[in-house]
C-alpha cells in the first residue's frame, strides 16, 4: 500500500504553487517587453545565431548612417565645385571681352574677383571642418587671400596648406572609397594662371594689362584663354566625378537600407513575442495558482491530526 503523507502532499502543492506563479511572470514579462526574453541567456541555444544577426544589423545599420552623412557632403561639395567652374569660366570671359574691345581697363580687377571666388570655394567648410583639406580639416587648404598675394607667393605650391590624404570612406564591406578632393588639385592650375596674369602686368616690359591691348598682350591673353579652358575641364572632371560618387553611394545605402530591413525582421522573428500565446499562458497560469492555492487549503482540513482528534 502506498503511503501518503501530509508534509509530502504540502510540498508536492506547493511546487505546483511555484511553477504556476513562475509561468505567470514569465507570461506577464512577455506582454510587458513584446520579447520572449530580457538578456540572450533567455533565448538558450538561439542565442549565438541571435548574435550573429545583430551584429550584422549594426555593422550595415553603420553602413547606412555613414551614407547619410556622405550625402551632405557630397551635396557641400558640388556646390564648391560648382562655384569653381563658374569662376573659371567668369575669368575666361572677361579676357575674351578684354581682347573683343582691345581694351583691359577692368581686366585685373575682373580676374582678381574671379581668384577670390575660387579661394573663398576652396576654403569652404562642412559640418565646421574644411572640406578641401584632406586630413587637416581645422586649417584652411588655402593661406592667401589676394591676387596680390598670390604673385607675392614663392610659388604657387606654397599657397596650399592641405595634405596629401583625401579623405576615404566604408560604405559597403566592398572596402573604402574615395570622397574628398584636395584644394591642391583643384585650384594649383586655376592658381598658377591667375599668378601668371598678374605677374605679367605688374612687369615692366610686359604689362600693365590696363588700357589698349598690345599685340604681344593679345597673343599671351589667347594663351591664357586656352589653360583657362584646360583648367575648367580639369574642374568639370572633378564635379562629374563627385556627382558619380554621390550616385553610387546613394545606391549602396539603399542597398544597406533594404538589408538592415531584411536583418531587423530575422531579430524580430526570434525576439519578438507572440502576443495571443503570451495572454493564453498568462490566463493559464493564473488558474493553475488559483488550482494549487486551493490545494493547499484543502489539505489542512485532511491532516490525520484531525482524526485522532
Amino acid at each position: 500500500m502506498t503511503r501518503i503523507s501530509t508534509a509530502g502532499s504540502y510540498q508536492s502543492a506547493l511546487l505546483n504553487l511555484m511553477a504556476a506563479q513562475t509561468r505567470q511572470a514569465d507570461a506577464q514579462t512577455r506582454l510587458a517587453t513584446q520579447k520572449n526574453a530580457t538578456d540572450l541567456a533567455g533565448f538558450g541555444r538561439g542565442s549565438e545565431s541571435l548574435t550573429a544577426l545583430k551584429a550584422a544589423q549594426a555593422r550595415v545599420q553603420g553602413f547606412v548612417d555613414t551614407g547619410d552623412a556622405l550625402a551632405a557632403r557630397f551635396d557641400a561639395q558640388d556646390l564648391a565645385l560648382t562655384r569653381i567652374d563658374e569662376a573659371v569660366g567668369d575669368a575666361r570671359s572677361a579676357i575674351a571681352n578684354a581682347m573683343a574691345s582691345e581694351n583691359a581697363v577692368t581686366l585685373l580687377l575682373d580676374v582678381s574677383n574671379q581668384f577670390q571666388a575660387v579661394q573663398g570655394a576652396l576654403n569652404s567648410k562642412h559640418q565646421g571642418d574644411y572640406l578641401f583639406a584632406g586630413s587637416r580639416t581645422d586649417t584652411a587648404p588655402v593661406n592667401v587671400q589676394t591676387l596680390a598675394q598670390l604673385t607675392a607667393a614663392a610659388d604657387v605650391a606654397s599657397t596650399f596648406t592641405n595634405d596629401s590624404l583625401a579623405p576615404t570612406s566604408r560604405v559597403s564591406e566592398s572596402g573604402p572609397i574615395k570622397t574628398g578632393v584636395l584644394a591642391s588639385d583643384v585650384g594649383s592650375e586655376v592658381f598658377q594662371i591667375f599668378r601668371d596674369i598678374q605677374a605679367y602686368s605688374d612687369d615692366p616690359a610686359t604689362g600693365p594689362l590696363s588700357g589698349k591691348l598690345t599685340d604681344a598682350q593679345k597673343t599671351f591673353l589667347t594663351t591664357q584663354l586656352e589653360r583657362l579652358d584646360t583648367a575648367k575641364l580639369a574642374v568639370v572632371n572633378v564635379t562629374a566625378n563627385n556627382g558619380a560618387l554621390a550616385n553610387q553611394v546613394e545606391a549602396t545605402t539603399a542597398s544597406n537600407a533594404a538589408q538592415v530591413t531584411m536583418l531587423d525582421g530575422l531579430v524580430s522573428k526570434r525576439t519578438d513575442a507572440d502576443m495571443a500565446q503570451a495572454v493564453t499562458d498568462l490566463e493559464m497560469s493564473e488558474i493553475a495558482i488559483q488550482a494549487s492555492a486551493q490545494v493547499i487549503s484543502r489539505l489542512s482540513e485532511v491532516s490525520l491530526l484531525n482524526f485522532l482528534r
